[in-house]
């Protein structure tokens, strides 16, 4: 409610124009709204608004046409994520996490990024891959893909998918360049500035930026070892009537958690009920190993709209992943696709799907489940060992969220290992809450260099 003094009034009215200038709902050179229709969208008196125009005009924002009305006349200042919403601190902002894990730098430890060490990953078989590509002539190392992608490669992908529960057929199967492309085509088709959107707390972090980017709320819905906590998230529902939720399939990032099949039905249900979408993230997926239920197969692909990609478990350069969504909004989708990035790259998906198709994926997935169990079991130990607690023992996957001694805050202890050339994720960058100050996620395949245990340990004994 606005505050009853003339001039507190005044500025409400300057600030909101001011921010709908921030914003681009309001651009360079567009008309603003007629003093009397402000003047009732406010609640406030013309003279009012004339006088918040007036202002506005003396410092040059905006400028008067008689006869005509009033005009933006001030460039407004390039698009910054990290200055949409509230300010946070650099050191522990997603934003800023992200570009320092993706530095190339020699003597740069990555416990708190978000993949697989080069060394994991297949190159052998991306290798012989890129050797057969090269050998072939034409579309495959020329041309730009078909509007839904590959179609061999969404052949396969559908058979996985339905293998898994999962109605995909081929044809339900848009083909991106990654998991990220995927949430924002999405955002870009079923939100409006302003829309409400729930995820995890924590959840991964790049959701908030990407959230914050498409101008959405973003609301928290605490987590809990079985998954989402159901009775919050009806609450949550209730009350702020959201367009979409957003969550990660299988184990769960970052905490590890796997979602109890009661409470991936219970979600289904209120989701259902409050005609609101879902995102399910399976990128994780065939680090699994057992499977779990999926919200895609419980639902049928009515609400919930499937993604993933192979960006950290075959290569992150090869950029290549899917959408597997209802039919009548796959065509909608793919001229979304096409009016912002027109192509999804055919060379990756042939890379792709090479390595798919000769055997040497399904024996790659299983060595990486083998080895990050291991990886697992000694990153415990060594927490342990600090002082720090495993919020559960992760069945399997990247992730360790650990709670740290008492006293002790994340951002801090972030700070100071980045100046020792090691990155970590403290947990507030996950949380929309920031309730998560006292954890931090470890990513087990990143943790092994001793390092980073001997420095932890300096810290956390204090001066």
């Amino acid at each position: 409610m606005l505050e009853e003094t003339p001039r507190s009034r005044t500025r409400a009215v300057i600030g909101e124009i001011e921010r709908r200038i921030a914003s681009r709902s309001l651009v360079t050179g567009a008309r603003l709204p007629s003093v009397r229709v402000f003047a009732k969208t406010m609640g406030v008196s013309p003279s009012t608004v004339v006088e918040a125009y007036e202002r506005l005009a003396a410092q040059g924002v905006i400028r008067s046409r008689p006869g005509s009305g009033f005009y933006v006349a001030q460039t407004a200042a390039p698009l910054a994520i990290a200055e949409i919403g509230p300010r946070l601190d650099r050191a522990v902002d997603p934003l800023w996490i992200s570009r320092q894990a993706l530095e190339e730098r020699a003597d740069l430890l990555k416990p708190g990024c978000g993949w697989l060490p080069s060394d994991w990953m297949p190159e052998a078989a991306l290798q012989r891959a890129l050797k057969a590509l090269s050998r072939q002539a034409g579309a495959a190392l020329t041309d730009y893909d078909s509007p839904k992608g590959l179609p061999a490669l969404r052949q396969w992908l559908s058979r996985r998918m339905m293998d898994r529960g999962i109605p995909a057929g081929p044809d339900g199967i848009v083909l991106v360049d990654s998991g990220t492309q995927a949430i924002d085509l999405i955002c870009r088709f079923l939100l409006e500035p302003g829309d409400t959107v729930l995820v995890d707390d924590p959840c991964y972090f790049n959701f908030h930026a990407l959230l914050r980017a498409h101008r959405a709320r973003v609301v928290g819905v605490p987590m809990t070892p079985e998954g989402p906590d159901t009775d919050a998230f009806a609450r949550i529902v209730a009350a702020e009537k959201p367009r979409l939720y957003i969550t990660t399939a299988g184990m769960h990032n970052p905490t590890g958690a796997v979602m109890a099949p009661v409470t991936a039905h219970r979600l289904i249900r209120l989701a259902a009920d409050a005609g609101m979408s879902v995102i399910e993230d399976d990128i994780f997926g065939d680090l699994e190993n057992r499977h779990q239920p999926r919200l895609a197969a419980i639902d049928g692909l009515q609400r919930v709209i499937a993604i993933g990609s192979f960006s950290k478990t075959l290569s992150a350069a090869a950029r290549s992943g899917y959408v597997a969504l209802r039919a009548d909004w796959v065509d909608p989708l793919v001229d979304l696709k096409i009016a912002t990035g027109f192509s999804a790259s055919r060379l990756s998906a042939e890379l792709v799907l090479s390595v798919l198709s000769d055997g040497s994926y399904r024996r790659h997935a299983e060595q990486l489940r083998v080895r990050l169990g291991r990886a697992m079991d000694e990153t415990i130990r060594r927490v342990r060992a600090l002082g720090l607690e495993p919020w559960i023992e992760p069945e399997a996957g990247l992730f360790l969220w650990c709670r740290l001694p008492e006293g002790v805050e994340a951002a801090g202890l972030a700070r100071a290992c980045l100046a020792e050339n090691i990155v970590l994720a403290p947990g507030d960058a996950f949380s929309p809450s920031g309730a998560a100050r006292q954890f931090l996620r470890f990513n087990v395949a990143q943790s092994a260099d001793d390092r980073i245990w001997q420095v932890l340990e300096r810290l956390l004994a204090g001066p």
